[in-house]
């Protein structure tokens, strides 16, 4: 039987042979190695510039809507940028945030705007800002000292104002007096022209009876601010009780500041006691004021009889003081025993 030949692959020249390799350093003679077209390449180099203009307007357009999280030095930050809404924070709730960044790392991004000069103006987030500085603070470590931030481009101030308040609101509510000092604060920068102005647009998703009491939560700030250390503990019952005081006796504001400086607080318990103390002698005093006689005799004549009062005693005389308004009186006397 006749052997098959076996066939081999085709080649030029031996592999061992310098003439396998062309020139452009392929296995395949010149004549088989063939450039892309110029127009080719033109068309594949305007793709890739398309291609990378496209992401960049894109990057760019979710870092103007702030959907782009950026990561911000902790110093380029500043938190007084807007007048804060919320005045103090509970250590144990500021504790507990502490350990989540620790733990977990930064969960949510703080809001802020640009400034010039590579700042930027914190606009919501200060309760994570501030852990995250104490946290820097006390263990020096790198991780704490940048924070994620969104970049927003509040229209006007008022629309920063609301964002800060909004945010809060869901997250951690603030007290009565913190809603009332930073509608009024935010009417004293111009923000708004005028209290009512602020506490409508700043509470506007709030009842009506809500942004009322807020609005009671006013006689305190002006009247008290520099003299509460613990403002924003003030329960809601002791607060409105304090507003009807300062309404009805303007005087007793003094009297309550006095009692506040004498009497420095060291907690919100404490300042609370004081406050309340000050309440119950206003109200003793008022007692005092309206059940008191005066020295001088003061004469009124009613039906013709006339009255006249002086040192605790109440005398009637005149022609209308008959057997019958005697008796009456009597009775009445005797009833109210």
């Amino acid at each position: 039987m006749a052997k098959r030949k076996r066939l081999t692959p085709a080649r030029p020249t031996s592999p061992d042979s310098p003439a396998a390799v062309s020139e452009t350093g392929t296995m395949f003679p010149p004549e088989m190695t063939r450039h892309a077209p110029p127009i080719a390449q033109v068309a594949g180099s305007a793709a890739a510039e398309a291609a990378l203009k496209e992401l960049t307007d894109e990057l760019y357009d979710a870092r103007a809507d702030g959907r782009l999280v950026q990561r911000l030095p902790l110093g380029a930050v500043d938190e007084a940028h807007l007048v804060r809404d919320r005045i103090s924070h509970d250590d144990t709730e500021m504790a507990a945030l502490k350990s989540s960044i620790q733990a977990r790392g930064q969960q949510t991004s703080i809001e802020v705007v640009e400034l010039d000069d590579g700042r930027f103006g914190l606009i919501s987030g200060w309760r994570r800002l501030a852990a995250l500085r104490a946290l820097h603070t006390e263990t020096g470590d790198e991780r704490f000292a940048t924070v994620l931030a969104l970049l927003r481009r509040p229209e006007s101030a008022s629309d920063a104002y609301l964002a800060m308040v909004e945010e809060n609101e869901i997250r951690v509510g603030l007290s009565y007096y913190e809603r009332a000092r930073i509608a009024a604060r935010a009417a004293e920068q111009g923000v708004y022209p005028d209290e009512p102005s602020a506490l409508r647009d700043l509470f506007a998703s709030a009842s009506r009876a809500k942004r009322s009491k807020i609005g009671s939560f006013l006689t305190i700030y002006h009247a008290l601010d520099d003299h509460l250390r613990f403002a924003a503990a003030i329960p809601e019952r002791l607060g409105l009780a304090l507003v009807k005081a300062l309404k009805e006796d303007p005087a007793s504001a003094d009297r309550i500041a006095g009692a506040l400086q004498n009497h420095a607080a060291g907690t919100a318990e404490e300042e609370a006691g004081i406050l309340s103390k000050a309440l119950g002698k206003a109200k003793k005093q008022e007692a005092g004021s309206a059940g008191s006689v005066s020295n001088e005799p003061v004469t009124e004549t009613i039906f013709g009889v006339q009255l006249t009062r002086a040192r605790g005693r109440l005398v009637l005389s005149g022609d209308g003081l008959t057997d019958a308004l005697v008796a009456d009186l009597r009775n009445w006397l005797e009833a109210r025993e």
